[in-house]
């Protein structure tokens, strides 16, 4: 495959994606709506990789534009990221996010079906597997009720694939994400959410910052180590090679991967590794719960070992360092 498309490819996964496949020798064009991003990524993705970028502004649910670009380049394999992630947002806005998540790939789906590609690589979550029964969750593990609409969203677009694979062309696979932090070692590029984080290292390096006063742990009630809730944390870049070995791997129709560490991590114990080597203090609260979290959740990445040959390399050290570096980048830049 020469030509990928990545659908929100200036935001924070996508980015570190399109980096990935521009040093293995892709060639890439980006769409974005900047909903969630902003343009100088772009600018980034170029510096980082040497390469010109090509790139569309504008909106998934555009039929039009999809079927625009889709004519104007010559692509091989989608990798399908843009979509609506907060779980806190799609408790109070799920509409938006039944629109965005689940209209957004199925008018994705519509404009491919005109098209001749190899391969979609969709954007999913270990958020589909719910409140799970037993831990660790491997890719057999049921889809169980999952508090969010957004963990609904991709329940919902992994079932629509599923089906949309027994008779397509094209072969799929769904990439499990649990819960990724870091940058990019350069420090270009990395998470920038706009207004409030709803992810707990960017809140972090933020109150690190000094742009926050008080990091809020939502619960520290949980049947767990020390109260707060237990997510398997991945390195953004390890993630980023996960899509590039999906890319070129061949496995049939429809697959479905989990791709973390397979370790879990409390909120508290990331809050004391970063200030552990990152040397700042960290003012922080517990408070209430927040509505559609699940307790704790870690995954078996056996699967993606064996069929991708793929491996997380990355540990929690680098991630809060790596992210660290990245806020003190953004800061220096604001204050120039």
């Amino acid at each position: 495959m020469d030509k990928i498309l990545l659908t929100g490819g200036l935001g924070y996964i996508g980015s570190h994606v399109a980096v990935e496949l521009c040093e293995k020798g892709y060639d890439i064009v980006i769409i974005d709506d900047l909903s969630n991003s902003e343009d100088f990524v772009l600018d980034r993705i170029e510096e980082i990789t040497g390469k010109k970028i090509d790139f569309e502004k504008g909106d998934i649910r555009d039929a039009a534009f999809l079927d625009q670009v889709f004519k104007k380049y010559p692509i091989d394999g989608v990798i399908h990221f843009a979509a609506k992630k907060a779980v806190g947002e799609s408790v109070n806005k799920p509409l938006l996010y039944y629109d965005i998540n689940v209209g957004g790939l199925v008018c994705l789906l519509k404009a491919i079906e005109k098209t001749s590609i190899k391969k979609l690589v969709f954007s999913s979550s270990c958020t589909v597997y719910g409140t799970p029964e037993s831990l660790p969750v491997t890719e057999n593990s049921p889809f169980r009720e999952t508090p969010s609409p957004y963990g609904k969203t991709k329940q919902m677009c992994e079932n629509i694939l599923t089906d949309v694979a027994s008779v397509c062309a094209y072969d799929i696979v769904s990439l499990r994400y649990f819960n990724p932090v870091g940058a990019h070692s350069s420090a270009k590029i990395g998470e920038l959410p706009k207004g409030t984080p709803n992810n707990l290292v960017p809140f972090i390096t933020q109150t690190a910052a000094g742009l926050r006063n008080r990091l809020s742990v939502f619960g520290g009630d949980y049947d767990t180590i020390d109260g707060t809730a237990i997510r398997d944390y991945i390195h953004v870049v390890d993630l980023a090679k996960a899509h590039v070995q999906a890319l070129a791997t061949s496995l049939g129709k429809y697959e479905a991967l989990n791709i973390g560490t397979g370790n879990g991590f409390s909120v508290l114990e990331v809050v004391n590794t970063f200030i552990e080597e990152t040397g700042q203090e960290i003012q922080y609260s517990i408070v209430d719960r927040r509505a559609g979290d699940v307790e704790k959740i870690y995954g078996d990445t056996t699967l993606a070992n064996e069929k991708i040959k793929w491996t997380a390399q990355l540990g929690l050290k680098e991630m809060v360092v790596d992210a660290w570096r990245w806020e003190k980048k953004l800061k220096d830049a604001s204050e120039t």
